[in-house]
């Protein structure tokens, strides 16, 4: 396992952050080198990215992240997770469309009309590189990080192919073994960069328990595996419960994290990146299988609510986590994208997290 700072339990949010209200360009699916010679959206551009990492850092985290200022402000608060890959791999239609989940349904569910708002995208040929730039974008983090950088990556190829109809591709499995090497020479372009701490975000993990076929979890971290060969750089997998408008999606995953994790035991991934405070920590007995080459970068800071938690709640909840894991395999993280948050909420949230980090590691050395 990599290392990237040498303090114990390492502070680290998932990816995205609040835009400042100041930044009110879109990139509308633009290619940034297009987007950015209009000088005064490239100008706020970097001026976004340089205030949201001073925030992280004026907080007191360890690890930052660039706040992923490229993600618009599109339908599910961040719903340019996904889009900003679509709008810019040759192979998907621009428009929106209704999602396939909510085609036909019989009753218009929670989970179904959050489905709907998000909304899906047609699959009308094959895929090939585009134009995501995720180079261009970290070299523009990496002029302001005086700590640690760690880059986002996705939405990967199998939560990509969730919201799509089909007419290339004949299902899920085959487009995401067509995305996965385009995953794979963007990962090595940040490395070959500098980069050396990557954030592989894909939800695809969850997807069998949809299909009902375990062996579906094969094919998955399979393509995960491809995504992933030959990067050199720290490697850690962000799966969570969705980001959907302060909600907990229990229809959509009925279950907790012991029903899918050790499937990818198996994959060479150093770290799993998971969700827990907003479930209040209920199945983090679920680590206690966690293999000991693996690290676990535990949400405990709950991202569906503005309700700013205090250092020792988030104390507390990291003691829960080193009843089963040994600290020294312990990141702490925010449980999600903080983008649908208020600046200033997100700002606290960040400052409490580093503070009942700081209680517990005390704790430790005492």
């Amino acid at each position: 396992m990599r290392q990237i700072v040498e303090t114990i339990l390492p502070t680290t949010m998932v990816g995205s952050y609040p835009r400042p209200r100041w930044f009110q360009y879109q990139l509308l699916g633009r290619d940034v080198r297009v987007a950015f010679k209009h000088v005064d959206h490239a100008e706020a551009f970097a001026d976004a990215t340089q205030a949201v990492i001073h925030d992280q850092e004026a907080a007191g985290l360890d690890i930052v992240t660039d706040g992923q200022m490229c993600f618009d402000d599109y339908v599910g608060a961040i719903g340019s997770f996904c889009w900003y890959l679509y709008e810019r791999i040759p192979g998907f239609e621009p428009a929106k469309e209704e999602h396939p989940a909510a085609i036909g349904a019989a009753t218009m569910t929670k989970e179904i009309a959050l489905l709907s708002d998000w909304g899906a995208v047609v699959n009308s040929g094959p895929v090939r590189q585009g134009t995501l730039r995720l180079v261009d974008l970290y070299m523009i983090a990496k002029r302001y990080a005086t700590r640690p950088l760690k880059i986002s990556v996705g939405a990967g190829p199998v939560n990509l192919a969730w919201h799509v109809h089909f007419q290339h591709y004949k299902d899920a499995r085959e487009l995401s073994y067509a995305l996965a090497p385009l995953f794979n020479a963007e990962m090595k372009a940040l490395v070959a960069a500098g980069a050396t701490f990557l954030q592989y975000e894909d939800l695809g993990a969850w997807l069998p328990l949809f299909t009902g076929n375990t062996d579906d979890f094969k094919w998955i971290a399979d393509v995960v595996q491809q995504c992933i060969d030959g990067v050199e750089a720290k490697i850690a997998w962000h799966f969570c419960y969705g980001n959907a408008w302060g909600n907990r999606l229990a229809g959509l995953f009925p279950v907790g994290y012991e029903a899918v994790l050790p499937y990818f035991y198996d994959l060479p991934i150093d770290q799993f990146v998971l969700d827990f405070a907003n479930r209040d920590m209920v199945d983090v007995a679920a680590l206690k299988s966690l293999p000991a080459d693996k690290e676990v970068a535990v949400g405990v800071i709950d991202v569906r609510t503005s309700m700013i938690e205090t250092p020792e709640q988030v104390a507390d909840r990291i003691r829960k986590v080193l009843d089963v894991v040994p600290p020294e395999r312990v990141y702490l993280t925010t449980d999600c994208g903080m983008k649908p948050l208020a600046r200033v909420v997100a700002q606290m949230k960040l400052q409490a997290l580093a503070q009942g980090a700081q209680i517990v590691r005390q704790e430790l050395e005492g």
